[in-house]
């Protein structure tokens, strides 16, 4: 007694022939292949005293009545043999399994071992099979054993096995099996072959099927013989058959209802559009999932959305229902908006404008991004007060101001009506700041409160907290791409301006050859001309004009970037492109005098006078940028710390220039400049007194002095950017070796011979870079430069 069980062509009919020859019995063969004409007459009702071995093949074919008969013969003793397909799908075929099995074993025919393959395979060719073959034949039938005869024979014929190519062999097999199966289980199996990761109810819904239906139409095709033992997928060669035959507008079909199947499940739109976007599908349907995956993603991923856009226009999608989401991805990547696109209603042409103007300001045409954000509707006059401040409009960016939107545009817009005030309004756009990063609006920014914060907080002398608020929004990924090139920029930028290289030359590296809205190209070019001045490279000075020279020309500056601007002017001047000058320095001053002038913005546009006038050797233009410097703080108890260094720092240059030098009050004045973290111009300011006295005592001094304040030299870091930890110079590292070791100022200038002065300046510098608030913090990151060192900490005198 023996039940074999195994999926059609799994090697049933073979495995009951080799019953049949190795017993000594008579044989009497039933075929269920006969159905309802199946002849039973021979089939004894009970063991005659000869006995006999009844086979049965095919048995879940056969009508319940000989089912019945058969399992009756079973029960009294009949020696019986039968071969079925795995499912026990009527009561009749589970009552013959179980009285054949209840005195016999039951065999289950799985997937062909290594030797069986190997021995099919050389039977099938005709000649030993190589382990190439074998692989490629296990891998193309999953060891289904009639799969892998016709991949063998397909072989044996000279053919490859390719991913996209039929198994002749078993394209009529396929054929004659579908078409005994209902039409939405022959569906199944056409979209099974595609190959997609459907859900069960997307699948269910695609082949027409209940999804409580779906269940048993898998186990349909699985006892057909055409998926892969252990799971839910076809097997490779029958699934590439299936595709070679489908006809193309079937396979149109196919897409479309499976289009139809995912809108309807309302599951992630991006995971549907990658399904149907793996198999090209190019359908209605599949524009609409298309424009759905790239609306998800635009905020979050807009290089992603952009090329979704693509897919659906593509398929076929109306571009006016895609004009919104895709003028949002662009401005996020800084790619121009194409204010031309027609949209599909009224709600769709102000997401457009307001996009518009976003990426308007991007470009640094800041005047045209105010006026189209205005215009825009809400919340597009919140977006434009930032900007119409900057471009110097104080009255309708309060009006703006007044707009309804948002909670972080709100705090935003009344933040940067403080802007008179830089050390006011720093605290104000922090707020701004946290608000955006709380509940970032499903908008385009024009700017940031974080970037905008960071060049307020340079003016009124807070680097760290510029440094903060941009490392914050770099982590957050505050504002998309293009913002975020904005935030490492002015990264950068704040810490070349307080003399740290090491993240200004790293940037400056990776910006090479990157494109680059307007706005952050002008950014680009600061940083680049900033890096060659300080390293006093005039041919990398050469280098940065190429790029600031086509910015400069375009004029398009706002108050914002005022001190960036600063360096594209002074390479100007350095290279005597006077020209490029006078213009922005017009627009400037007209952005100032219309925000009435306030203190803190007029020192620091007279300061970039100052700096034009030193490097063209211009007394008279440096006396009238001190006296305009002077005249901003008449009333001294209003002026921050750094416009008071400026202020006293203005004179003594205008008399450096004309040979007049105080050495004490120089260094003084260095002192003071370097505190309010303008290191770089305290440094030139003890240069050009040094050269210009007739003492040499004080020239020593003064040069001693501008030493001291200069950075490691930003043009050899750039060949090196690993050259020293945490970006020390030499002497610095000298330096910070005895701090560690315990020495006290005194004693560090004795051995180094150095004034405890200029040692207590080196040491200021190296907390700086090092970014230590206190000595416990600098003595920590020292320790992780250099090693612990157990040494006893003295008082730092």
């Amino acid at each position: 007694m023996t039940v074999v069980v195994g999926v059609d062509g799994a090697g049933r009919t073979h495995r009951l022939g080799e019953i049949a020859a190795a017993s000594d019995l008579p044989v009497i063969r039933v075929d269920g292949r006969s159905g309802a004409d199946v002849d039973l007459s021979g089939v004894p009702a009970a063991p005659p005293d000869a006995g006999c071995l009844v086979v049965v093949d095919d048995a879940h074919r056969l009508a319940d009545t000989a089912l019945q008969t058969l399992a009756a013969a079973a029960r009294r003793g009949v020696r019986m043999a039968i071969a079925r397909r795995p499912t026990l799908d009527r009561p009749a075929l589970a009552e013959l399994d179980e009285a054949v099995a209840a005195q016999g074993p039951v065999e289950l025919l799985g997937p062909l071992d290594d030797g069986a393959l190997a021995t099919l395979v050389s039977t099938v060719t005709g000649r030993p099979a190589s382990p190439d073959v074998l692989a490629q034949v296990r891998e193309a039938s999953a060891g289904h054993a009639a799969v892998a005869a016709a991949v063998a024979a397909m072989v044996g014929a000279g053919a490859a096995v390719a991913d996209a190519a039929p198994v002749p062999a078993l394209a009529a097999r396929l054929q004659q099996r579908l078409a005994r199966l209902p039409a939405s289980i022959t569906d199944l199996a056409d979209l099974l072959g595609l190959g997609l990761d459907l859900a069960d109810e997307v699948l269910a819904d695609a082949a027409g099927l209940a999804p409580a239906d779906l269940a048993p139409a898998m186990r349909t095709l699985r006892d057909e013989g055409m998926l892969v033992s252990d799971g839910e997928r076809l097997i490779p060669a029958v699934a590439q058959t299936l595709l070679a035959d489908l006809p193309p507008a079937q396979r149109r079909r196919l897409h479309d209802r499976i289009a139809l199947a995912l809108i309807a499940a309302g599951g992630d739109p991006v995971t549907a559009a990658t399904q149907l976007s793996a198999a090209r599908v190019r359908t209605g349907h599949a524009a609409r999932v298309y424009a759905a995956a790239a609306d998800k993603l635009r905020f979050d991923d807009p290089a992603a959305a952009s090329t979704w856009y693509d897919d659906a226009l593509d398929a076929g999608a109306d571009p006016g229902t895609l004009a919104a989401g895709r003028a949002e991805a662009d401005a996020l990547l800084g790619r121009p908006v194409d204010v031309d696109a027609t949209p599909a209603a009224p709600e769709e042409a102000r997401r457009v404008a307001l996009a518009a103007g976003a990426a308007a300001a991007h470009q640094g045409r800041a005047t045209r991004a105010a006026d189209t954000l205005t215009a825009a509707g809400e919340p597009g006059p919140l977006l434009a007060a930032p900007v119409l401040v900057a471009v110097g409009r104080p009255e309708p960016a309060r009006q703006a101001a007044g707009g309804t939107g948002p909670l972080p545009l709100r705090r935003f817009a009344e933040a940067v009506l403080e802007i008179s005030d830089p050390a006011a309004a720093v605290p104000l756009l922090i707020e701004a700041a946290e608000a955006m990063e709380a509940t970032p609006p499903a908008l385009v920014l024009p700017d940031t409160p974080h970037a905008m914060g960071a060049l307020v907080a340079v003016t009124a002398c807070d680097a760290s907290t510029a440094e903060h608020l941009l490392e914050r929004a770099i982590a957050g990924k505050v504002g998309g791409p293009v913002a975020t090139e904005r935030h490492r920029t002015l990264l950068a930028w704040v810490r070349m301006r307080i003399g740290r290289f090491d993240t200004a030359l790293a940037e400056l590296r990776r910006l090479a050859g990157n494109p680059l809205p307007g706005r952050e190209l002008l950014l680009a070019a600061a940083l680049a001309a900033g890096i060659a001045r300080r390293g006093g490279d005039i041919a990398k000075l050469r280098e940065a004009w190429t790029i600031a020279e086509p910015v400069l020309a375009r004029q398009a500056v706002d108050l914002f970037h005022l001190e960036p601007v600063e360096e594209l002017l002074v390479a100007a001047a350095r290279l005597r492109q006077h020209h490029r000058l006078d213009p922005v320095l017009k627009a400037l001053d007209y952005i100032v005098s219309r925000l009435t002038a306030p203190t803190a913005w007029v020192v620091s546009l007279a300061w970039v006078r100052l700096q034009l006038a030193a490097v063209s050797e211009d007394a008279a233009a440096a006396e009238a940028a001190a006296d305009a410097i002077q005249r901003a703080l008449r009333d001294p108890t209003t002026a921050t710390r750094r416009q008071l260094a400026q202020g006293t720092a203005a004179g003594l240059w205008v008399r450096a220039l004309t040979g007049e030098v105080d050495p004490d009050a120089v260094v003084a004045a260095t002192d003071a400049l370097a505190a309010a973290q303008l290191p770089w111009e305290a440094s030139r300011l003890a240069g050009q007194a040094a050269i210009r006295t007739s003492d040499p005592a004080a020239a020593r001094k003064l040069l001693e002095r501008a030493r001291d304040l200069t950075a490691a030299e930003p043009a050899v870091t750039l060949e090196r950017p690993d050259a020293s930890p945490g970006g020390l110079s030499e002497r610095e590292l000298e330096v910070a070796r005895l701090v560690l070791d315990g020495r006290t100022y005194r004693e560090i200038g004795s051995q180094l011979y150095l004034s405890p002065k200029t040692v207590e300046h080196h040491v200021a510098r190296i907390r700086t870079k090092l970014n230590a608030t206190s000595r416990a913090e600098l003595v920590a990151a020292l320790r992780r430069i250099f090693g612990d060192q157990s040494t006893p900490d003295r008082q730092d005198r």
